[in-house]
């Protein structure tokens, strides 16, 4: 049964889900093998938090957590396809739509930078 996004609790579901979909992808999964998921993890529940429910506490920059990685379009593409399918699997309201959004910036900033240094 899909809810709407309100609480800390429903982003853990959501990243937990996204990333058992992304660590599932033989494309994606080689960018997680050497990763500390049980560090990674809380910290992007914080980081859509602060996204989606102006709840303070991730410290960071995600951007920059990427620019070295090896990303191509197509990795981008299967990043976007799996939140978005992922949101639309549990969830519904306004906060969908806010993360797609908020999905669709940080991917254009993502591509334009990452293996540009």
């Amino acid at each position: 049964m899909q809810k709407k996004i309100e609480t800390k609790a429903d982003l853990e579901l959501l990243i937990h889900q996204f990333y058992a979909k992304l660590l599932k992808d033989e494309s994606m999964a080689p960018f997680f093998t050497d990763f500390d998921m049980e560090h990674h993890m809380p910290r992007m529940v914080d980081f859509w938090a602060f996204l989606l429910l102006d709840i303070h506490g991730y410290q960071g920059n995600v951007i920059e957590k990427h620019l070295h990685m090896p990303l191509k379009k197509e990795h981008f593409d299967l990043w976007v396809e799996y939140f978005h399918a992922t949101l639309d699997e549990y969830f519904i309201g306004e906060k969908v739509k806010r993360a797609k959004e908020k999905v669709a910036v940080l991917r254009w900033t993502m591509e334009s930078k990452v293996n540009k240094q």
